[in-house]
């Protein structure tokens, strides 16, 4: 009977890790630029290599190769958290302290997989306790963005799959802290161990199907050049609706309501919520519905702060007046469509004279 439990549990956990490991080959092969996709494949190796290494079986017979598969495990979690940051948050953008805070995690798992014993001294409970901890914020954290920005995404495929990466990568993460939870494992495979290779090699099925969907959608990386104005690509169906959109936005300036969502939008217009968001994601180019309200709201603001008229007007009031809710939301937009602050903004375009300035270039634009 361990025998048979053993080569069941190593041919579930060894499907699973080949098709993880194909799934970060095919990424990086055809997507290897996307941001995005490079993090997928450091998800799939990681967990690609928590199906090795929590094998019981495979227990201390892996020799050198246990470093690099201990390291890609332990840095699994946080894998994922960029990954679906990348993939949902077309903003996201790696940072120096992203590197170091998986160097910091990666250091803490290899420590606890190699250098602690099977005593559950005083040094392994904090270990243990800190990854548990670790697996279980990252997984929530996650999950909680992915959610949270769910309503203002307008890709319908990056809609439709959100719920499969979720779901997929919170029972990786359940995997892998119940795995630091129960601490060193057993000589040999047991029942326990085998319910883990057979739910790794679903999860694995589902983390392939995924993210093979996501690469095949051709949306990994961020469209060229959104509009804010009437398209010319729009379908003649819906040229209608994208004239009524312009006079809302435009005219109206429906963008400064509070808490204004595609669906209230959508009721506003007396159109199927469907349809605006194909209008705005494949007629106007643009992923995400918050950008494109920041795109008027920004605009406005510009010309707002290049109006000498409004020189004693407060950056807050600008700002309140142009739809954001708060200073600092409005300050990340803005310097992420302009390079500069509201407040440096403001000072160059009073240096330069009448018109807004070109950052890029230097010469003064008049509107």
């Amino acid at each position: 009977m361990p025998d048979l439990l053993t080569s069941v549990d190593l041919m579930l956990r060894g499907g699973a890790c080949l098709l993880l490991v194909l799934v970060a080959v095919l990424l990086l092969r055809d997507h290897g630029r996307a941001q995005a996709a490079r993090l997928g494949a450091l998800f799939a190796l990681s967990a690609a290599a928590f199906a090795v290494s929590s094998a019981s079986a495979l227990e201390g017979r892996l020799g050198i190769v246990a470093f690099p598969i201990e390291a890609l495990t332990a840095g699994g979690n946080l894998a994922f958290w960029l990954f679906a940051r990348a993939l949902f948050d077309d903003g996201f953008r790696l940072r120096p302290w992203h590197g170091a805070a998986w160097v910091l995690i990666v250091a803490v798992g290899l420590f606890e997989a190699l250098a602690l014993g099977p005593e559950m001294t005083p040094v392994a409970w904090a270990v243990r306790g800190f990854l548990v901890l670790e697996s279980l914020g990252l997984g929530l954290l996650a999950a909680g963005q992915t959610l949270a920005s769910w309503p203002a995404d307008l890709v319908e495929p990056r809609r439709r799959v959100r719920p499969f990466v979720i779901g997929a990568a919170a029972g990786f993460i359940a995997l892998n802290a119940l795995s630091d939870v129960l601490g060193p494992r057993p000589a040999s495979p047991d029942v326990g161990s085998l319910i883990q290779a057979l739910a790794l090699a679903l999860i694995a099925l589902a983390v392939a199907a995924a993210l093979l969907q996501v690469a095949a959608s051709g949306w990994l990386t961020p469209a060229a050049s959104p509009t804010t104005g009437l398209a010319h690509s729009v379908e003649p169906a819906d040229q209608s609706l994208a004239a009524a959109l312009d006079h809302a936005m435009s005219f109206d300036r429906a963008y400064r309501r509070e808490g204004l969502t595609i669906g209230r939008l959508a009721e506003m217009l007396g159109v199927q919520e469907y349809r605006l968001r194909r209008l705005i994601n494949q007629g106007l180019g643009h992923r995400n519905f918050n950008s494109y309200l920041n795109g008027y709201r920004i605009a406005e603001a510009k010309a707002a702060l290049a109006d000498r008229a409004q020189d004693a007007t407060p950056i807050l009031t600008i700002a309140l007046d142009t739809g954001f809710n708060s200073l600092g939301p409005f300050n990340r937009a803005f310097r992420a469509d302009t390079g500069v602050t509201p407040s440096d903004f403001r000072r160059a375009t009073a240096d330069f004279g009448i018109g807004q300035p070109d950052f890029k270039t230097g010469a003064n634009v008049t509107s």
